[in-house]
């Protein structure tokens, strides 16, 4: 009988988010990791027991970024700039850690930039934190 250490999956709330290299903290939900191949079903002559899929072109959704509203309003400003014309193209980086805290993956996003700010909902009758999100587009997965 094999014999072996058990590895048990990462968490999904220890995590963070750098952009240009630098950690930027508080970010709660993240949004777009994800990657899809387009097809082209091609049938060859003389086989009719399948069907070829080829692969096309790859696409990735916007990668969507949530967090506590607080005093930086970074996010904001670099959205702001890019809204007036002046785009300035980042790389982002979602990290996952292991319970010690250790880097155990890594998704980075090249020439990133904000296409979309939502500011937080705000009521009186509530005690939620105030969150923005920021949706960023991407030349790609790395």
């Amino acid at each position: 009988m094999a014999t072996g250490k058990r590895k048990n999956p990462y968490t999904n709330f220890k995590f963070l988010v750098e952009i240009n290299g630098m950690v930027v903290a508080g970010f709660s939900e993240v949004y777009g990791l994800q990657a899809e191949t387009e097809t082209e079903e091609y049938r060859e002559g003389g086989v009719n027991h399948f069907v070829l899929k080829l692969p096309k072109v790859t696409s990735y959704p916007n990668l969507t970024l949530k967090r506590g509203l607080t005093d930086s309003d970074a996010l904001y400003k670099w959205y702001r700039d890019v809204a007036v014309g002046s785009i300035v193209r980042k790389q982002v980086s979602v990290v996952v850690l292991d319970h010690s805290g250790n880097e155990v993956r890594r998704w980075n996003f090249s020439q990133a930039y904000p296409v979309k700010w939502t500011g937080p909902e705000l009521s009186a009758d509530s005690s939620a934190i105030a969150v923005e999100v920021v949706e960023l587009v991407h030349k790609g997965l790395i």
